[in-house]
């Protein structure tokens, strides 16, 4: 078996050799090592050859940054012969010939070559040559950045330019980044800069430039770090002036109130720092009026129509603007527009009131229904016992005047059809008189029986 592996191994070298193909008996997982200074770093080789069945011979050299090449260590499978020069930071690894350096210096920064030949036993004549390049960097971990701005005082907007820097104590090859508001920063027509990132020139300033600055420091061996926040004061505006009021009726620019009402106006404006107001009167020849945010206004102390205008002042970036609005006297009248505009409401105790009334008032007109109804009245003496309806009474009949009234015909439901009965108006009825003696004498004759009236 170990002569068929053997056959089968150099006839793959032959093959491999006559099309100059490379059959990869070594392996470097990693081209490029990025060291610390003063750590170590592993030049990891993996073989993939049996050792037992090769003799193998090799050098590990170094180009550095000035192009000086320098072999580090010669060795073959019995011997290693270090350079004399690092024989106290190399460590030669046995059998995979891997290269570790320790203490790493700048200076061993570089392209790290390995040279390996590799001859087959009881196969004179065959050799193979590896070579693989491995190459490494040495940097410092970046410390946290500190970021400084010029001028460190705040500046007035299109007026002065900001200067941001931002650098690291210690660290090589740093790479930044700019943050504002923990927005990354990318290059726009007011924003320039250095090669390196380290320098950010805003020029000019302006409103929207003003937050919060940081910038974030890192290399190869480091995760980025953030420098501490430093916030950018702007002086701007005013801007975006309005006029507003929470009472009367606003239709663009004219403000409707009605006669004898206090209304209130407010302005405002986007500024920094905060604008100073004034308040005039363009229907008094300019007169002003107030100053400050706020305008009080009685409207029984004005005319039809007045206009008025608020100027608003930033007295650092000496800018100004103004608003104008036109303030109508008129009554709105008690609809929703009014209430909506006021943004009053119906009081408790106008509510409860009002409910109050109503429900009174449907109580005594039901029981006037009840009481008082003419037919309800008929229907009452209808349904008297007969003992009753036979008793004496007045006849209502001895004098003609006392006759004359009101009279209300009315036809007796499901009773008789054709029987109808008067009553005489009950304003004309004695206090003491008993009603329905009083309804029955008008009647004049009332049959006894329903039966009776449908014989007759």
């Amino acid at each position: 078996m170990e002569a068929r592996g053997s056959t089968a191994l150099y006839v793959c070298s032959i093959l491999f050799t006559l099309t100059d193909v490379s059959p990869d008996f070594i392996h470097v997982p990693f081209s490029i090592h990025h060291g610390i200074e003063g750590e170590s770093v592993l030049l990891f080789v993996e073989s993939r050859f049996p050792l037992d069945d090769v003799e193998i011979q090799g050098t590990w050299s170094h180009t550095g940054p000035s192009g000086i090449r320098t072999t580090l260590v010669t060795f073959n499978k019995k011997t290693t012969i270090p350079d004399m020069t690092y024989r106290d930071r190399l460590l030669f690894r046995e059998p995979n010939v891997s290269l570790e350096i320790h203490e790493l210096h700048q200076a061993d920064e570089g392209d790290y070559h390995l040279q390996l030949n590799i001859a087959f036993h009881n196969k004179t004549g065959l050799v193979i040559k590896e070579e693989r390049t491995v190459h490494v960097t040495v940097d410092v971990p970046v410390s946290t950045p500190v970021v400084e701005k010029s001028p460190s005082y705040a500046v007035v907007e299109d007026k002065a330019n900001v200067t941001w820097t931002c650098s690291a104590e210690r660290g090589t090859r740093v790479v930044f980044q700019w943050l504002r508001d923990n927005v990354p920063l990318h290059h726009r027509d007011r924003y320039r800069f250095s090669r390196d990132n380290s320098t950010l020139l805003i020029t000019p300033v302006r409103k929207e430039d003003k937050g919060s600055y940081r910038c974030v420091a890192g290399n190869a061996v480091s995760r980025g770090r953030a420098s501490e926040p430093v916030e950018l004061n702007v002086y701007y505006g005013p801007y975006n002036l309005e006029v507003n009021s929470g009472q009367g009726l606003r239709t663009g620019e004219v403000f409707t109130i009605n006669p004898g009402e206090l209304v209130f106006f407010e302005c405002q404006a986007d500024s920094n720092p905060p604008n100073s107001y004034v308040w005039i009167s363009k229907s008094r020849n300019a007169t002003v009026i107030t100053e400050g945010p706020r305008l009080e206004v009685r409207s029984y102390k004005l005319a039809q129509a007045e206009e008025y205008l608020c100027r608003a002042f930033n007295n650092v970036t000496q800018k100004q603007n103004e608003a104008q609005f036109t303030l109508v006297v008129a009554s709105l009248g008690t609809g929703k527009e009014k209430h909506s505009q006021d943004g009053s409401h119906l009081s408790p105790v106008a509510a409860i009131t009002v409910s109050s009334l109503f429900v009174i008032g449907c109580m005594l007109l039901f029981f006037l229904r009840r009481t008082c109804h003419p037919k309800r009245v008929l229907m009452s003496i209808y349904n008297r016992p007969l003992s009753e309806q036979k008793r004496p009474h007045r006849s209502g009949h001895e004098d003609a005047t006392e006759d004359f009234g009101i009279y209300e015909f009315v036809s007796i439901p499901g009773k008789m059809e054709s029987a109808q009965a008067s009553c005489r108006s009950l304003a004309r009825l004695e206090p003491l008189q008993d009603m329905h003696t009083t309804i029955y004498d008008v009647i004049g004759h009332v049959p006894e029986t329903p039966s009776q009236s449908l014989q007759n």
